[in-house]
């Protein structure tokens, strides 16, 4: 094994050999450790950890929560069926989000290049699920060390483990059953080195638990019902349980702790979640993958912005985050017309995740796989 320093994420895209090519063996058999070159990026963090030394449990919700992710763990070497194959010749998502079916750089490419383009376009979006599953494998190891309480101390220990599955199942379906690897958006890691490098724990949550997170279950959800392949909508399934829980944690823990902020503080974290939410919906453009097909990126960008469908698929992923910024009082009144300008104010009387649904959240792990 060798590692590489590298002062900037790789940009290049990597290719696999993927189970319809050739040496279609075991991935992990045909590697051996001079196949591996560790890539990093070093960053650094000015993190206060806490010692806590009572060890009662002093909040409940957050206690069960964490009993819960126990009960609730899953093997992906066990629990996935990674003997299902779907076909390459087909396209891999619902054609009815493609926002370039009638712009005529993609309506004019031959159908093989179409095909080509749909499993790019997922090994995108897969991919930023991988790095953003990465940064808050990162962000909870963290919050281990510096949230204050003990119940968030344990929780954020066996979000640790459930990230480090999430970033272990996505890389091996890219890896083994697409076989295209995408770098990180740099919209995204912006946002993970805002979160990861600042000193304040709370904001750790903030960006975290509420902003990416939140997020990411509305596209886990999206892309449940837009997939094709049986075993992608599986792992998601999966994923979704897990994340339904760290949202959950994130507003909870943060509904009491935010009232103890001074007003002042409660406007820069108000300021930094509004930040935050228009990073991400920039790093929903896949401008990696026009890069790959040869488009005028920006073209391409005004396209994706302007359509309807697109713009309404984008502002749904908000539909967690608002409500539940609302319910932790960071919806003040200084970012709401920002909020409003975004089109996106219009979720904040949804149901948020502060009223628990134990009942979904417990329901037996092999009620939901199929």
């Amino acid at each position: 094994m060798r590692i590489k320093e590298m002062a900037s994420p790789p940009s290049d895209i990597t290719y696999y050999e993927s189970w319809d090519g050739p040496g279609s063996d075991d991935l992990e058999e045909r590697l051996t450790p001079a196949h591996v070159q560790d890539v990093v990026e070093i960053f650094q963090t000015p993190l206060t950890g806490h010692y806590n030394w009572d060890y009662s449990s002093a909040d409940g919700r957050i206690r069960k929560l964490y009993r819960l992710g126990k009960e609730l763990n899953w093997n992906a070497d066990m629990d996935v069926d990674w003997s299902r194959n779907f076909p390459k010749s087909e396209v891999p998502l619902d054609q009815k989000l493609n926002p370039f079916y009638d712009w005529e750089p993609f309506a004019t490419l031959p159908d093989e290049e179409k095909l080509r383009f749909g499993w790019h376009n997922l090994a995108w979006m897969l991919a930023q699920f991988v790095h953003g599953e990465q940064g808050a494998l990162l962000v909870a190891s963290q919050l281990a060390s510096c949230a204050p309480t003990y119940d968030a101390k344990l929780y954020a220990a066996s979000q640790t483990f459930d990230e480090a599955r999430h970033v272990e199942v996505f890389t091996r379906y890219l890896q083994e059953k697409i076989g295209i690897f995408y770098p990180v958006n740099k919209h995204l890691k912006s946002l993970l080195d805002k979160i990861l490098s600042d000193p304040r724990w709370d904001l750790k949550f903030i960006g975290m638990q509420i902003i990416i997170e939140g997020l990411a279950l509305a596209a886990f959800n999206t892309l449940k019902l837009t997939a094709q392949d049986p075993l992608l909508r599986q792992i998601i399934q999966l994923v979704v349980r897990d994340e339904a829980r760290h949202v959950t944690f994130g507003v909870n823990y943060l509904e009491d702790f935010v009232q103890t902020l001074t007003e002042q503080e409660k406007e820069e974290r108000a300021q930094f979640a509004y930040e935050a939410c228009v990073v991400m919906r920039e790093r929903l453009i896949a401008v990696e993958v026009f890069e790959e097909f040869g488009w005028d990126v920006e073209q391409a960008r005004e396209k994706a912005l302007a359509s309807a469908l697109m713009a309404q698929f984008r502002n749904l992923l908000f539909t967690r985050i608002i409500p539940n910024l609302k319910r932790i009082g960071l919806l003040t009144e200084s970012v709401r017309p920002k909020f409003e300008a975004l089109g996106i104010l219009q979720f904040e009387n949804l149901v948020d995740d502060g009223e628990v649904d134990w009942a979904e959240l417990s329901r037996p792990l092999y009620d939901e796989v199929s």
